[in-house]
């Protein structure tokens, strides 16, 4: 549905640190299902750990809330080209369940639990092959 072109125009991320390569479904104003694909490449995974490399597990929390803050720029028809950004400002319930590894594909969902005054509320996770990695509730602001 969305190709990392068009994600450019939503997230103001850039290499090494724009974290979702695709999505695949999207309702505004409901949910978002987009992915990361890791590839041992990856710069972070030269240190965390060399001999058996692993996501890092706030890279995957930026990850979901990437998700989430492309579903809040979708829904209220904004970019960050129009003077609008997001910022995460916190998580809660945040668990992390299993490792995410090189040569996995990271589902990352999203949806909206409410909106007031700029302050969205999400829920968000990201899975891979239908096992759950990491959950939470997140926190961004509209600014």
């Amino acid at each position: 549905m969305m190709d990392v072109v068009e994600i450019r125009k939503y997230l103001p991320h850039r290499y090494p640190f724009l974290l979702v390569d695709r999505v695949v479904e999207l309702n505004p104003g409901e949910s978002i299902v987009a992915y990361k694909n890791l590839t041992v490449n990856e710069q972070f995974f030269e240190g965390h750990f060399p001999e058996q490399p692993v996501f890092p597990g706030v890279m995957l929390l930026e990850a979901m809330a990437q998700a989430a803050g492309i579903l809040g720029f979708k829904t209220m028809d904004k970019t960050p080209a129009d003077g609008s950004i997001y910022y995460f400002v916190g998580s809660d319930k945040l668990r992390f369940k299993r490792p995410c590894v090189p040569g996995d594909r990271v589902m990352l969902r999203a949806s909206i639990l409410s909106e007031r005054r700029g302050i969205w509320k999400f829920e968000v996770s990201a899975d891979v092959d239908g096992e759950q990695c990491a959950s939470a509730t997140i926190l961004c602001a509209d600014r």
